[in-house]
């Protein structure tokens, strides 16, 4: 069964048990989904089914839109509502203040991936040095803040809605927050509520054609494409290199064109 579409994981479970729930639901083995929500993160889960799952690498998945609550005062070793090591009384803030912080974290941004992150250190997830107490050298990265509004102030807790990049940490942004106001803070919520033009609607089963982030190209003999056969540049409408996709009435593939050769990347995809 070939099938993409948005699910809502809940809150404190991991999109690995959600996912198997998901495969029970609908009487499938093959499944598989894009972009790991944390256990305390609630939000849009890409889904698919079937051939599907070789086409994560081939959406447009940006921006990722998330609402984030992050509580001032709290000190937490995964920078979430666990692993909680103490919580100060502050003072409030004004809120043109944090207007001015959180218009100075826009744009490219350096950050350290948390230790309780899937990030990968000879093989393994940091997190799993992390729940035996070892720390670990991470990597610095790059993630992109295109946009961020705050939602409600309501002290200690500040609610944000954020629009990243692919790879954002947004308990990474969360801490970048803190330093610049000096204190320790963690999120007590996360929630993803869109990726790209993926928004959850009650698993709606949806044409994936439309969610690629590929151009279309043309084959003037479609009887190449239903056999598979090997295409020319001399086939194709489009000749400049790139990543397409081409279809008929039951099947799409995938191709890749470069120094004027045409590579299928993805052959023969029946359309659900």
């Amino acid at each position: 069964m070939n099938r993409i579409f948005v699910a809502f994981k809940p809150a404190e479970i991991s999109s690995n048990h959600f996912l198997n729930q998901l495969k029970k639901k609908y009487n499938t083995k093959k499944a598989g989904y894009s972009g790991t929500l944390d256990p305390f993160a609630k939000g849009v889960l890409i889904v698919a089914f079937g051939q599907y799952t070789k086409l994560f690498q081939f959406l447009k998945k940006t921006p990722k839109i998330y609402r984030a609550t992050l509580w001032f005062g709290a000190k937490s070793l995964s920078l979430d509502n666990k692993n909680i090591q103490e919580i100060n009384i502050l003072n409030t803030f004004s809120l043109e203040f944090l207007e001015q912080i959180k218009n100075e974290l826009l744009g490219s941004i350096s950050y350290t991936p948390p230790q309780f992150s899937a990030k990968k250190i000879n093989g393994q997830r940091a997190y799993m040095f992390a729940k035996k107490g070892e720390n670990v050298k991470l990597k610095s990265c790059i993630m992109e803040i295109f946009s961020c509004k705050i939602l409600h102030y309501n002290h200690p807790f500040l609610k944000l809605e954020l629009s990243v990049s692919e790879g954002a940490y947004i308990r990474s942004y969360c801490e970048l927050f803190a330093k610049k106001l000096g204190i320790n803070a963690t999120l007590s919520s996360l929630e993803r509520i869109k990726e790209g033009k993926f928004v959850y609607n009650n698993e709606k089963k949806l044409n994936v054609l439309e969610y690629l982030d590929l151009k279309p190209n043309f084959i003037w003999d479609l009887s190449k494409l239903e056999n598979g056969s090997k295409l020319n540049l001399d086939d194709l409408k489009y000749q400049d290199s790139g990543n397409y996709y081409i279809e008929n009435e039951k099947y799409f593939s995938i191709i890749n064109i470069k120094e004027n050769k045409v590579k299928y990347l993805l052959n023969k995809v029946e359309k659900c």
